[in-house]
């Protein structure tokens, strides 16, 4: 067994939020730099939510993103089950350790009594909480009711509570906050808190690395290790990731993705992903941004994570994700941008491979994401449409610009072949010959070949676009003010 063990234990409730899966991933990078292990752990015990698809769904996310697990659900290992819905023998044996230790107790009362309870209590003016009414009701077997939840007995004198946590340092509570929490429902369920300790100490977890939103839980966690004399792992709680308001990142934000299934229908690439990700709320500081694996494997310190809530960046994920496409391999862009293409019916399926390279070499370089190719291949693979017809007429409704486009489909119609080099001779010519040159030569051709105000390179796109069309669209241009 590897010195560290750390986990990922989501749950199967829903897609999978960029909040978890930064904590994966986190998990993941401090897991190779310490050569531990990672578990992957189902905790499925909401039974009402947990389906076996949403459970596919985030192992397909974690492997799209290469976020690799040593062990757990479908990969097996030594300290299974690694479902929580699994467990259950395991959770009533330490239930029932606790009960026999009178370090827990069996709570008879319903929930509409626990209502008025509580209802009481605010009318008092004071915070609710369970009043330990069953705290000392020692009923026989035979007394006993069907259905009746298990609390555990938290200490009558008050302590400090203290968690040694790798960001935030010491950070300590008072036991009194907290009254007798339940570790069982009356299903017979064991809750969150009562479970995560047991598959975490039985697992052997050595760190365990999670959103602050658990800090809270973290003292009752405690109070349940030292009950049952299991060692205590690491702990590390990571900061909230925020929307650009400063408002906590909402599971749901209208058109905008946050789910990591969104991300790859986009057209996003995993490695662009895993790096934005991998610096909401660590920095290996030297501003670099741009990081690999390896380079992030190398970099990261847990201890070494902001404390402050880590601002989620569009703009700074669309500049990454751009740079990680224009450095793509061909091949490889061409395979996950055709999709999108042949959904917007812009190609079908025996696309000229070598022709339709050179156009995404062209305008890679000026994607967010994959999801915009079909707005920037639709220069080449579509009828041309101006973005402003009325500003297409006052463009074109000038003598010298009337003279280039008629001088450039002259020599365009006496040319056998276009390319680059042919068309910047060309260019060269008509400049020459018209004596207009700068944005009143390019300017109004661009809008003519294009439809729009800024694209790819003119020279690279008028030689992919090829004679025929080439032709047609000056043609069109010339008569849109004839």
């Amino acid at each position: 067994m590897a010195d560290m063990r750390l986990r990922f234990p989501p749950s199967p409730t829903g897609k999978i939020h960029v909040g978890n899966i930064r904590t994966a991933l986190f998990n993941w990078l401090w897991k190779e730099k310490n050569e531990g292990e990672l578990v992957l752990r189902i905790e499925d015990t909401d039974t009402e939510r947990s389906t076996q698809e949403f459970e596919e769904i985030i192992i397909q996310e974690l492997d799209w993103l290469g976020i690799e697990a040593d062990e757990g659900v479908e990969i097996g290992g030594d300290y299974g089950p690694y479902r929580q819905s699994e467990r259950g023998e395991i959770y009533q044996e330490h239930i029932d350790r606790l009960l026999e230790e009178d370090k827990a107790y069996r709570c008879y009362c319903s929930e509409e009594e626990i209502k008025e309870m509580r209802e009481a209590q605010k009318a008092r003016g004071e915070i609710p909480h369970y009043d330990g009414r069953c705290r000392d009701k020692n009923l026989s077997p035979e007394e006993r009711p069907d259905e009746y939840a298990v609390r555990f007995k938290m200490p009558e004198k008050e302590e400090e509570i203290v968690v040694e946590d790798q960001i935030r340092g010491r950070v300590s509570f008072d036991s009194g906050e907290f009254d007798d929490f339940v570790i069982q429902k009356s299903n017979g369920i064991p809750t969150y808190n009562f479970a995560v300790v047991i598959d975490d100490a039985l697992m052997e977890i050595t760190d365990v690395i999670r959103g602050e939103d658990h800090l809270s839980n973290t003292p009752k966690q405690i109070m349940l290790y030292e009950a049952l004399d299991f060692s205590l792992p690491r702990f590390a709680h990571l900061p909230l990731i925020l929307s650009e308001d400063g408002s906590k990142l909402k599971k749901r934000s209208d058109s905008d993705a946050v789910y990591v299934g969104e991300f790859r229908e986009q057209g996003y690439l995993p490695e662009a992903l895993v790096n934005f990700l991998a610096l909401l709320g660590w920095s290996p500081g030297a501003e670099r941004e741009i990081m690999d694996r390896e380079d992030l494997i190398e970099e990261f310190e847990i201890g070494e994570v902001k404390k402050g809530g880590a601002i989620f960046d569009r703009e700074k994920l669309n500049w990454m994700n751009n740079h990680y496409i224009k450095e793509a391999d061909l091949d490889r862009i061409m395979d996950l941008g055709l999709p999108f293409l042949q959904e917007a019916d812009l190609v079908d399926d025996d696309v000229d491979e070598e022709w339709f390279k050179k156009v995404l070499d062209i305008v890679r370089d000026g994607l967010d994401n994959l999801a915009q190719l079909p707005d920037e291949a639709e220069l080449f693979l579509s009828e041309l449409t101006y973005e402003d017809e009325n500003k297409a007429r006052e463009l074109f409704d000038d003598e010298e610009v009337q003279e280039v486009l008629n001088s450039l489909r002259t020599r365009v119609e006496n040319c056998e072949e276009l390319d680059e080099e042919t068309v910047s001779g060309i260019f060269s010519e008509v400049q020459e010959e018209t004596g207009v040159g700068g944005r009143k030569f390019y300017h109004p051709l661009r809008y003519a070949l294009t439809g729009k105000d800024s694209g790819p390179s003119l020279g690279d796109f008028l030689a992919l676009l090829g004679r025929s069309e080439a032709l047609s669209r000056l043609e069109r241009a010339i008569k849109l003010v004839g």
